[in-house]
């Protein structure tokens, strides 16, 4: 059951945050099988809500998504696996767009942009956007530090792997 559990939060690796992929493997071990009428074991009972994470993680503000909470939530979710990462003040942030400062683990800087159509590259220093830049939005912030920074990689699979750890030596 751990490694077919495992092997689907590995599949989304890029794309789920750390937390919620650690906090789902977790779920998924630690759900107690039963047995339906059928005598078929079941890892969850059917009536089970579904939840979407990106409905968790949506702070919205009338029809407009405030991005500097959300561009907070995006800082303190990865903060772990970089070297440096925090909300620019040098940029009069509005609702609708923000700017975070990364430094990679590799010591590479970047001002990354916020917005409803995602992430991207706008400037290779800390408070600094090229307008003559022209780079591809993310639509997570696990996708484009994937994309930047083999030591984000390392350090996602690393926290990952410790999990699992805690999890087998708590027999579950």
């Amino acid at each position: 059951m751990l490694n077919r559990e495992f092997s689907g939060v590995n599949a989304h690796l890029t794309e789920a945050s750390p937390r919620r992929a650690l906090n789902g493997l977790e779920a998924a071990t630690s759900r107690k099988n039963t047995t339906s009428g059928e005598g078929m074991e079941i890892d969850c009972q059917p009536e089970e809500p579904v939840i979407s994470s990106f409905d968790e993680d949506c702070v919205e503000l009338g029809d407009v998504k405030d991005m500097r909470l959300e561009a907070e939530a995006v800082v303190s979710d990865v903060l772990f696996a970089v070297a440096e990462m925090h909300l620019s003040q040098s940029f009069n942030s509005a609702r609708d767009v923000a700017h975070i400062n990364v430094e990679t683990k590799e010591g590479n800087r970047y001002c990354l942009e916020l917005t409803e159509s995602g992430l991207r590259v706008v400037g290779y220093a800390f408070d600094q956007v090229d307008e003559d830049l022209n780079t591809q939005y993310h639509e997570t912030v696990y996708s484009l530090l994937d994309k930047l920074s083999p030591g984000y990689r390392e350090a996602f699979g690393n926290a990952l792997l410790q999990r699992l750890e805690q999890l087998k030596q708590n027999g579950q």
